[in-house]
Order: structure tokens, then C-alpha cells, then sequence
């Protein structure tokens, strides 16, 4: 594999970031994972580095070279993460638990897969266009697709920041997966919290990421979305892979994997304690299969009101 990848993460007006964004690599596969820690709850930060950790360690212990099963492995680690994060509250003796978004991307043989719960979004742009982006899990983008209310009202309705699906709820998570895409050199990949997207139009983001590169892109992309909102700038982070990068754009982003020893694994997320990873009450084989299908139901069930109304 060949590409670019950059990341970067702006605290913006709040005390604590509670964003985490990272990746992993093998030879032939590549995981992009960014989390915001849901700030109406304690301790956002926490469940978002949870979540980040286990699926990267899901991803480790499964990537020889590559996924097998990429919708599984989406499933199973975000339920993971989920767990993770309700032994968290637990063994803390917190009085609510954490919640965070999640969105993940993984790359191998030349195609995509994505994943998430919330409103942390995936964009994939070509050529300044966006072919596709994820569906926030939001009361807002539920209503609108419903046609009970205007797209002009997503900034200004009272339930735009009530989200339905996260990792910690007292629910199992909504996990929404992608079909395979199949990428050209040049495609690009972007996660961002809602910190940027929400700040700066779709549009905003696709030309900036067109005119430069990524590397220029997302630092310029961050330092407009936290100078628009001011001082009160929600935590501002994005990741952006580009895909086969040209020779003649190559920089200090760009990453080789062909030299790498099947069974390597590089990776910018810290691998959790193995204290903190142990879990007594893990789920057995049968609960994560009930889990699983539960969570496909829910997914048809959300499909259908949405395309229904």
C-alpha cells in the first residue's frame, strides 16, 4: 500500500479535549479511527481513548495481513469498545457512564470500509467532489429525513446536539457500516469531529482539500473553524488519508507498507493496560452473536422509519 496520512486536534474553547483520532497499519491493510467524547457526560475523554484503544487492539489481534471479515470486525469491536467502556463506570464506581462517538475507516486491496456511531463523520472526495458521507445519528438529521424539518434548520433547531446512538449508552450501539468502495489514486479520506464540520460547509471542506495538500489542508482547515467560532470553538480534530498519492506530491506524510514483515503492525494509539483490558464478565461467544443481531435489527428498524416517513 501507498498513501498519505495527517492528523491534528485543536482543543478549541473548551478546558479538556476530549477527541482522540489515530491509526494502524500492516502491510496490507490501514485503520483510521477518530472518537469525540460526549462533553454533557463526565469523563467524554476517557470512553473516546476506550474506544480508540480496543479497536485498535480488535485490529492488531486480527490484521495478519488483513481483515477477513471487515463488517464483522466492525460489529465486534465496536461492541468491545462499548463493554470496555461499561467496566470503565463500573470499576470507577462513576455515577453515569461515558459516552463518545466513534468513526472508523478500514483500507485493504485497494477498498474502503467504514463504520460509526454518532455524529462524527467520514467524508470520501474525489476530484473536489464528495461521493459519499456518513449519516449523523442525530434527532436532527432523523427529523430532516423524515421531512419534518427544513436542511436550512440544522444549524439553529433546538435538537440539533441530541444524538440517538454512541458507544456507553445505556443501549447496545447502532454500529452503520458501509458497503465496499472501490478507491482511485487520490481518493481521500476524512474524519473530523463535529467541532470542524459543523463550523465549516461541505463544500469549504472539499475545496481546501482539492487546492492542497493534506498536510496543508487540515492545519488550515482547523485554524478557520476554531477563528469562525471564537471562544466558543467545540474541540476541532480531523484525520485525512489520501489514497496512492502521486511521486510528485510525495512529503513527509506519505507511507510505504510494502517492506513491512507480515505480522508488523505500526500503529499512533497507545494499546490499552492489560489490566485495564482484562474483563471478567466478558461477553461469551452466544451473548455477542444475540448482541450482534440485535444491532442489525436496530439498523433495519432506524432504515425503515427513516425511509418510511
Amino acid at each position: 500500500m501507498r498513501f498519505s496520512v495527517y492528523q491534528e486536534s485543536h482543543i478549541g474553547g473548551r478546558k479538556v479535549n476530549q477527541d482522540r483520532m489515530g491509526y494502524s497499519f500492516t502491510r496490507d491493510a490501514l485503520l483510521l479511527l477518530l472518537a469525540d467524547g460526549m462533553g454533557g457526560h463526565i469523563q467524554g475523554e476517557m470512553a473516546a481513548t476506550i474506544a480508540l484503544q480496543t479497536i485498535n487492539t480488535v485490529f492488531r489481534q486480527n490484521a495478519a495481513p488483513t481483515i477477513r471479515q471487515p463488517e464483522r470486525f466492525f460489529e465486534e469491536s465496536f461492541l468491545d469498545a462499548h463493554r470496555e467502556i461499561l467496566h470503565y463506570r463500573v470499576s470507577h464506581n462513576l455515577p453515569e457512564t461515558p459516552r463518545t462517538t466513534i468513526v472508523a475507516c478500514l483500507i485493504q486491496h485497494g477498498h474502503a470500509y467504514w463504520a460509526h456511531c454518532g455524529d462524527s463523520r467520514l467524508y470520501w472526495l474525489r476530484n473536489g467532489q464528495i461521493l459519499a458521507r456518513t449519516r449523523d445519528h442525530s434527532r436532527i438529521e432523523t427529523l430532516i429525513a423524515q421531512g419534518k424539518v427544513k436542511p436550512s434548520e440544522r444549524d439553529t433547531h433546538p435538537d440539533r446536539n441530541k444524538l440517538f446512538n454512541c458507544l456507553g449508552a445505556p443501549n447496545l450501539p447502532i454500529v452503520e457500516m458501509s458497503r465496499r468502495s472501490s478507491l482511485q489514486a487520490g481518493d481521500i479520506m476524512l474524519l473530523c469531529s463535529d467541532g470542524l464540520w459543523s463550523v465549516l460547509p461541505d463544500h469549504v471542506l472539499a475545496q481546501s482539500l482539492q487546492s492542497n495538500t493534506i498536510v496543508r489542508a487540515i492545519p488550515e482547515l482547523l485554524a478557520s473553524a476554531t477563528g469562525i467560532a471564537g471562544k466558543h470553538s467545540d474541540n476541532v480534530t480531523a484525520l485525512a488519508m489520501m489514497w496512492d498519492g502521486s511521486n510528485a506530491s510525495a512529503d513527509e506524510a506519505t507511507i510505504t507498507t510494502n517492506t513491512l514483515p507480515v505480522g508488523e503492525v505500526t500503529t499512533t494509539i497507545l494499546a490499552m493496560p492489560e489490566d485495564a483490558a482484562a474483563e471478567p464478565d466478558a461477553f461469551d461467544e452466544a451473548e455477542i452473536e444475540r448482541a450482534i443481531a440485535e444491532i442489525r435489527g436496530a439498523i433495519q428498524k432506524t432504515t425503515r422509519i427513516t425511509s418510511k416517513d
